[in-house]
């Protein structure tokens, strides 16, 4: 089976680690369209490629493309396309949208969680579809203890984008804060059934189901 130049593309710099050339080459060469249709190769090494550059490249239209892949059968795929879905939700909306995101996340890397708040109130007041957006108003809000808040929030990050996993553990953490583990089991389980590579997530998940058992 021939393969294609991408995959040429992407061992070359598995052994140089050239980022900025990987993305020259693949730029003379595919689009966006054609690098998603490329996640379906029957070929791991392509499929690979196209995940890690959708990553470095790629938009929020990529989002479907690489979630499916989060349960694909080759381990270095799954795990290429979770770098790189972290990597592509907040490339949604525009150019300025996108920079208020990176402002509101600014803020809660310095624990500004009020003004993370407010500034994502604002975004979503403009551009409500924007998932990434709440899910960044979600996690201020964890912080500042509005755990039901919080718990609202990702739950709607989930409706706008069903591949987000990082939504559904946020949740699961609100709920284990309101003592309720039924629900923080449910959250958990569906943060692996979208993503089963979360191993942190399983562990978690199998310490709560035995603390519920010694507790019944």
């Amino acid at each position: 089976m021939i393969k294609p130049r991408l995959t040429s593309f992407y061992l070359d710099y598995l052994q140089h680690h050239d980022a900025s050339l990987l993305i020259e080459q693949t730029g003379q060469y595919y689009t966006q369209p054609t690098l998603m249709r490329l996640t379906t190769s029957k070929q791991a090494e392509t499929r690979r490629a196209a995940a890690l550059i959708l990553g470095f490249v790629g938009t929020y239209q990529a989002n479907h493309a690489l979630g499916k892949l989060l349960n694909d059968e080759d381990r270095s795929v799954r795990l290429l396309a979770e770098n790189s879905l972290k990597n592509i939700w907040p490339r949604d909306g525009s150019e300025q949208q996108r920079q208020n995101l990176y402002e509101i996340m600014r803020h809660i890397s310095v624990q500004h969680f009020d003004e993370a708040v407010r500034c994502a109130n604002i975004l979503l007041e403009e551009f409500p579809l924007f998932a990434e957006a709440r899910n960044q108003r979600a996690i201020a809000l964890f912080a500042l203890g509005s755990f039901k808040d919080s718990i609202e929030d990702s739950a709607l990050v989930l409706d706008l984008n069903p591949y987000h996993f990082g939504a559904a553990i946020g949740m699961g953490h609100a709920y284990l804060q309101l003592k309720n583990r039924e629900q923080a089991i449910v959250c958990f389980q569906q943060a692996l059934h979208i993503n089963p590579n979360l191993e942190s997530v399983r562990r978690h998940l199998e310490r709560i189901r035995h603390q519920s058992n010694e507790r019944s």
